[in-house]
């Protein structure tokens, strides 16, 4: 198939709103960045899933106990974040990877940054009708990311487990173009990754973020393929700002909050501790890796 653009399939995926409709919003500001967060004040961008909010909702009480008052604005849509945050309505953003950040500072001319992390997305490779690679038939029909950022994430999977031979490439920049050898000739299916899960059932196996497995009732127990910790560097999630927020006493206590013993709980709590807290590795030297 056609592949498309990145942030077309993403923004498609997300179930985003209008830009029009976030214009009503607040979030996109046609006549130039409004201010932030002024003083104690500190406005953040943030997705609408537990991963994202219940962290959030935790720092939000630490922030206050300290004097600071958290303003988060919960959204679907996963391209106006970064430009609310670029254009000064925002001080952060709670919503990406390092991968997604990079590639949208690319599309857009934006120069966002890395704060910090807040926990890591692996990804595995999981079937509701097999139990190990090993059974997938000749002709087997593979669920994957449709976006580039995403896409060679179950190929570098299925490449380690000998199915699949690649041209050399990072996780990030591989996609079917670098399949070299396919001897179970493998079939593809690119799937937006929000609706992956959904379409588990009608593939034989399929790529899916460890957090959406968990949803869908599957364990890293039960994968059939899990990504090793050097391919899961680009897909940790950060807490994203602008250059000149970045190092601030607001981006200071934001981090002091998000990477809190109670936040670190709660991640250990939830879904049997599936999303790892990265939180001694540094977006910004990552993020020139990729």
């Amino acid at each position: 198939m056609q592949r498309r653009s990145f942030l077309k399939y993403a923004l498609a995926g997300a179930g985003a709103v209008s830009v029009s409709a976030l214009t009503g919003c607040g979030l996109v500001n046609p006549g130039g960045a409004s201010a932030a967060g002024d003083g104690k004040t500190i406005k953040i961008i943030v997705t609408e899933s537990a991963p994202y909010q219940e962290p959030t909702k935790i720092a939000q009480k630490l922030l206050a106990a300290k004097g600071w008052t958290l303003e988060p604005t919960y959204v679907t849509d996963i391209i106006q974040p970064n430009l609310a945050v670029a254009n000064g309505e925002f001080d952060a953003n709670f919503f990406q990877h390092n991968a997604y950040l990079r590639q949208f500072n690319q599309d857009k001319g934006l120069e966002n940054v890395g704060l910090f992390y807040v926990y890591s997305a692996p990804g595995g490779i999981w079937s509701d009708k097999y139990k190990s690679l090993a059974e997938l038939p000749d002709g087997a029909k593979i669920g994957i990311p449709v976006d580039p950022a995403n896409n060679g994430r179950a190929l570098f999977m299925l490449r380690d487990a000998g199915l699949l031979e690649l041209s050399e490439a990072t996780v990030i920049h591989t996609s079917q173009k670098n399949i070299t050898a396919n001897p179970k000739k493998l079939q593809f299916v690119e799937v937006d990754q929000q609706s992956l899960a959904k379409t588990l059932p009608d593939v034989d196996a399929g790529f899916l973020v460890a957090r959406m497995a968990a949803d869908a009732k599957h364990t890293r127990a039960d994968a059939l393929a899990f990504e090793s910790d050097a391919d899961q560097v680009p897909f940790r999630i950060v807490v994203a700002g602008r250059k000149d927020f970045a190092g601030s006493e607001k981006a200071s206590a934001l981090r002091e909050a998000f990477q809190s013993p109670e936040v670190k709980a709660w991640f250990a709590s939830y879904q049997n501790g599936i999303l790892p807290t990265p939180w001694d590795q540094d977006p910004a030297a990552d993020i020139t890796k990729l």
